[in-house]
């Protein structure tokens, strides 16, 4: 009998376990270590500091973005001496991490949850099916009195413990990995530097990416428009951006959810967390340090529920995640239903990325994880220039025109 089962060994997951092991919990890790999420791969400097990640881990560093309208108009949004975007690549960055839960005492399964059952002293009986053995065993049982779910967008956990409409909204995300260009054979490609695509050909409601990671880079889309050809869009990507070329190394894709659900425990035993809970960025589909954040306050809700038998501890995940993070993204959420709509608004959208409150306001709270406070004119000044953006007039001599 463990006293929590963590299903799934990615950031969320990881940090759960280790946090857990770590205040005394016995803790069981699954996770079938044959499976690399698509991702970006970005992380504000903070996340090093935050959850103790050393920079060996990172395949880049990044100190701008490149913006890019559907006409080819482009901005460039330079970080300066605040911080930086570190890329990580998730093949090597999620082992670290369930190998730094293992060091501090979780048990690591390397398998996947095929089945769960909740017994009357509401126990929970895991069914776990081996990836790296023999495919014709017969599933290993084994007992938690908590499980986390923390087994991706499309959770099993959640599938088998929660009503079956209670999923957050998804777009798909597609990426290929492909070999970095040598210098000077893409004269557009910077390796310091992300660019972010907003063009109804590459996704008609979200955005494409060049993201650099050293000796590779990711280059993708996501949609939530059924039957948008992802592949296609990227194969066009890789044209436009002079990667054509590029030896390709993997291709992955995955959806990816864009609101946190309302609940994410059944107010008995179990919880969820990073995507299963719905904890991406809407917008930007950032979900690393949320669902490093996301793990770490499961966690501790788990153990309060375990130290004091109240259920009702399990909300407190949810309650503190939108407390420090809920503001941000309902402003992020708002933001892509007006400027993600069409190319007119996209090109809009860019042109405001020139403003310099824009730029400094979006670094901040990017690199901070919170919303700018100090400055309360700069949201004055950006609010006025979004409404002249929308209705299609010029302010104070820079900014959108209609």
């Amino acid at each position: 009998m463990f006293d929590v089962a963590v299903i799934g060994g990615g950031p969320s997951g990881a940090m759960a376990a280790e946090r857990l092991v770590e205040n005394g919990y016995s803790v069981l890790l699954v996770d079938p270590g044959n499976r690399i999420k698509p991702c970006g791969g970005a992380i504000p400097s903070r996340t090093l500091k935050d959850f103790a990640i050393p920079e060996e881990l990172l395949v880049a560093r990044a100190g701008a973005a490149r913006i890019i309208a559907p006409s080819g108009q482009q901005v460039d949004m330079q970080i300066g001496d605040i911080g930086f975007v570190g890329m990580v690549d998730r093949a090597t960055f999620d082992p670290y991490l369930r190998a730094r839960a293992e060091r501090a005492g979780a048990h690591l399964f390397t398998g996947k949850l095929i089945g769960l059952e909740e017994r009357v002293d509401r126990s929970l009986w895991l069914s776990l099916a081996a990836t790296d053995g023999d495919p014709t065993a017969s599933p290993l049982i084994l007992r938690a009195r908590m499980v986390i779910g923390a087994d991706g967008a499309n959770s099993t956990v959640r599938r088998l413990m929660f009503p079956a409409n209670k999923r957050p909204p998804y777009v798909f995300a597609y990426h290929e990995i492909v070999e970095s260009p040598a210098e000077g054979m893409a004269p557009s490609f910077a390796p310091d530097r992300c660019d972010v695509i907003y063009d109804g050909r590459v996704s008609p409601d979200f955005y494409g990416w060049v993201f650099p990671h050293g000796s590779h880079t990711s280059i993708g889309c996501g949609s939530g428009v059924k039957g948008h050809d992802l592949r296609g869009a990227t194969a066009a990507l890789r044209v436009k951006a002079g990667l054509a070329d590029c030896k390709i190394v993997r291709r992955e894709g995955a959806p990816l959810p864009l609101k946190p659900m309302r609940r994410w425990d059944n107010g008995r035993n179990v919880l969820l967390t990073g995507d299963a809970a719905g904890t991406v960025a809407p917008a930007s589909g950032e979900g690393i340090h949320y669902a490093m954040l996301c793990g770490r306050l499961c966690a501790d809700a788990v153990q309060k529920c375990l130290e004091t038998g109240q259920v009702s501890a399990l909300r407190e995940a949810r309650r503190q995640f939108m407390r420090a993070h809920g503001r941000i993204f309902f402003i992020l959420g708002l933001m892509q239903a007006i400027w993600y709509r069409n190319d007119r608004f996209r090109e809009k959208f860019v042109a405001m990325c020139a403003d310099p409150d824009v730029q400094r306001l979006t670094w901040e709270s990017y690199l901070n994880k919170a919303l700018v406070r100090r400055d309360p004119l700069a949201h004055v000044r950006v609010f006025f220039k979004d409404l002249a953006a929308l209705v299609g007039v010029r302010v104070g001599g820079h900014g959108p025109a209609a």
